[in-house]
């Protein structure tokens, strides 16, 4: 890597988030929509919209890791959660230490604007992001369950 750079979202272009948006998507297999792809980019880039934002990380003039930011308020703090989502490093750089930028500048941001902590899912089977996230933050042993709405119909 030449010399990496940490920049909010709305300084890169729909495009460039995009191809990292759709490899972290198949990296879940997930199925991409181009409609909630172009939703999403538009909350995260809006200047209205402060609690939802993100970052990329670029070397030289390529985008290498992109992370968003939810931030939430909390029954148990007065001030609000950070919930970090959808943290992705191209499979060339894993390894070295753009997911760990990405993170710290979370933790920058969300400690600048009041926030009392971040959180974050992953699953059990990515162990390579559980060696980053075991060095820079503690594992909670809570276990998330999920229920979709439009099942209720």
């Amino acid at each position: 890597m030449k010399m990496l750079e940490i920049k909010e979202l709305s300084t890169i272009r729909f495009e460039q988030w995009l191809a990292l948006w759709k490899a972290y998507l198949a990296f879940y297999h997930a199925t991409f929509q181009q409609e909630i792809a172009e939703f999403t980019w538009h909350r995260l880039i809006a200047s209205n919209k402060d609690n939802m934002y993100g970052f990329a990380a670029i070397d030289g003039d390529q985008v290498v890791g992109i992370v968003h930011v939810i931030e939430h308020d909390s029954c148990w703090t007065q001030q609000p959660y950070a919930y970090l989502q959808d943290l992705y490093v191209i499979t060339d750089v894993r390894g070295q230490g753009v997911g760990r930028a990405l993170i710290e500048q979370v933790y920058r941001v969300t400690a600048e604007r009041g926030c009392d902590r971040v959180v974050w899912l992953t699953q059990e089977s990515n162990l390579t992001a559980q060696r980053l996230y075991d060095n820079i933050a503690v594992k909670t042993g809570f276990i998330q369950y999920k229920k979709a709405l439009q099942d209720m119909n």
